[in-house]
């Protein structure tokens, strides 16, 4: 139960930053700090998650029980919700991701993809890795690769990146038409990275 609460308290706090703050000129920049902290104070419990696309990552590299994917998959879907509602209720604000204006579906399932699958490679090695073991860096790692996905990508394809920022925002709002590039984008970029993980660190338990 502790670690469902954490993945739900950090996951709420994530998209609670990114409804507040990424449409602001240094919000991907508060989006990363405060998914720095996030998993500092998450790690040791969780893990720190707060993705459902790094949790399917983490149960095929074999650091996430069968058993707890659906779980996790539920504080955090749930908590993506409640943040969302909660940005709706204190800036009026709808900020489910959407490709950019003039943006095809592919070139944003592409950013999706790649920018995931570039977050779950430095995730998989900074924080699963034996070489890594012990580290104190491993969240600024991460919290680095959002922010720079965001600046990077947010024009594009909105840079969700994280199934529950893509979902949650967007059924509030009733902006249904976009939401599965930020499944199957997500999904895959997750996949491919552990692929090349496990191709990286071959032999390693």
């Amino acid at each position: 139960m502790r670690s469902y609460i954490t993945e739900f308290t950090g996951t709420f706090f994530l998209v609670l930053t990114i409804g507040l703050a990424a449409a602001e000129p240094l919000g991907a920049l508060a989006v990363g700090a405060v998914l720095t902290a996030m998993i500092y104070m998450g790690g040791p419990v969780s893990g720190a998650h707060y993705n459902p696309a790094v949790s399917l990552a983490m149960l095929l590299r074999g650091r996430l029980a069968v058993r707890d994917l659906i779980p996790y998959w539920i504080s955090q879907f749930s908590a993506a919700i409640a943040a969302a509602a909660v940005a709706r209720v204190v800036a009026d604000r709808n900020f489910g991701p959407m490709p950019g204006p003039g943006v095809g579906a592919l070139s944003a399932i592409l950013v999706e993809i790649l920018f995931t699958f570039a977050m779950v490679l430095v995730i998989l090695n900074v924080a699963t890795s034996r070489a890594a073991s012990g580290n104190s860096y491993f969240g600024i790692a991460i919290g680095l690769s959002v922010a720079g996905a965001m600046l990077a990508g947010q024009k594009i394809s909105g840079a969700a990146l994280n199934p529950a920022v893509g979902i949650a925002p967007n059924l509030l709002a009733n902006q249904l038409g976009s939401m599965w590039i930020y499944v199957i984008g997500p999904a895959v970029g997750a996949i491919a990275a552990t692929v090349v993980y496990k191709v990286q660190h071959a032999g390693e338990a």
